[in-house]
């Protein structure tokens, strides 16, 4: 059974007009973090603030501004935002539905962008899923997350420690930042799964248990989820790309075409480790049908031994008065003899035909 980590409930939508936010994910009571970060050039300024309202009023300020989001489950909260930064009642929506696939929107002033972020818990030994939505305009940034921890810590160091040219570029730079961290963790995720596939090999071949068979139907249900994750980013990052918005200046051009690249070699990693595992679970199919093979011929071969044998023992055991060997002296154990006999000859036969 697919577990809920790649399966989302869609029930409570059910019935509801277009554009009615509701959340779609795990039952949370956390407060929602909001943390503001303003930079440009020299300029910077970081602080974690109870609402959206207690940052600059971004609309105004030349400076891009960085507002993370941990948590999407408090309807009021994502409301306010909307009403502060007059954002699409549909785009609400799919803000606190976790379960979109990737994708990017046009709506004139802000652009909406959705991907699938992944972090490999390594106490549980298992892929974990979040969505992040980004709402971005010409001089401000809004990332949403399902709940707090990502994979943006790199960037928040860079910004601070003014390192590189980030801080010296806009937020469409920032987006791609934050893009690129997304699609490099992939690889991240791609080498545990690989290792995994690798420890798990080498045991199928040795000792195919039906611990192996859960361990390769559960990455291929990983490596399942995940394709379906990259597949639309693909299309998002070529059509951030080719999309002709003045929130993206064509300078970011040659940085989304290196991410498309990284996306790429996501895919081709992802569709070999499923050839592997397809094959993996051929080899596994067989293992089992070759040991039943060999349990068979086994039982056959010592069932064969056995049936003359038996013809014999049931001739002398049917006790007729008239059998000449009942009264000898040596009947009962020219018996046995001529019964070994029997089984050394079929034995060294089997041998012979190579059936042991």
């Amino acid at each position: 059974m697919v577990t809920s980590r790649f399966i989302k409930k869609l029930s409570k939508k059910s019935g509801l007009p277009p554009g009615t936010p509701v959340y779609v994910g795990k039952k949370k009571d956390e407060k929602v973090k909001v943390t503001c970060i303003i930079y440009e050039g020299a300029i910077f300024d970081e602080k974690q603030v109870k609402t959206i309202d207690e940052c600059f009023p971004i609309k105004d300020k030349p400076a891009a501004t960085w507002i993370n989001i941990d948590g999407v489950h408090k309807l009021d909260h994502i409301e306010n935002i909307g009403k502060l930064l007059k954002i699409h009642p549909l785009v609400l929506e799919d803000i606190m539905h976790t379960g979109q696939r990737p994708k990017m929107e046009d709506f004139e002033n802000y652009l909406f962008i959705v991907l699938k972020m992944f972090q490999f818990d390594e106490t549980e030994n298992v892929t974990k899923t979040e969505q992040i939505s980004l709402i971005l305009s010409s001089n401000y940034l809004i990332s949403f997350q399902e709940e707090e921890g990502d994979v943006f810590d790199l960037i928040r160091e860079r910004i601070r420690t003014d390192r590189g040219r980030i801080r010296k570029m806009g937020v469409d730079y920032l987006a791609y930042s934050l893009i690129d961290a997304i699609v490099d963790n992939y690889f991240m995720v791609l080498e545990k799964i690989g290792e995994s596939i690798e420890d798990i090999e080498d045991d199928m071949i040795k000792n195919p248990t039906p611990e192996v068979l859960q361990t390769i139907h559960s990455l291929k249900r990983e490596l399942i989820f995940l394709r379906k994750s990259v597949w639309p980013l693909r299309e998002v990052i070529s059509k951030l790309e080719r999309w002709d918005s003045p929130i993206i200046s064509k300078s970011i051009d040659i940085y989304l075409r290196d991410v498309y690249d990284h996306t790429i070699q996501v895919i081709d990693a992802l569709e070999t480790f499923r050839d592997m595992l397809s094959g993996m679970l051929d080899i596994y199919l067989t293992s089992v049908s070759n040991r039943m093979n060999e349990v068979m011929k086994v039982l056959t071969i010592i069932a064969t031994i056995f049936i003359p044998l038996t013809l014999v023992a049931g001739i002398y055991g049917m006790n007729f008065k008239n059998m000449p060997e009942l009264d000898a002296s040596w009947g009962y154990p020219m018996v046995y003899v001529i019964m070994l006999v029997i089984s050394v000859i079929m034995v060294v036969y089997f041998r012979r035909k190579k059936w042991l």
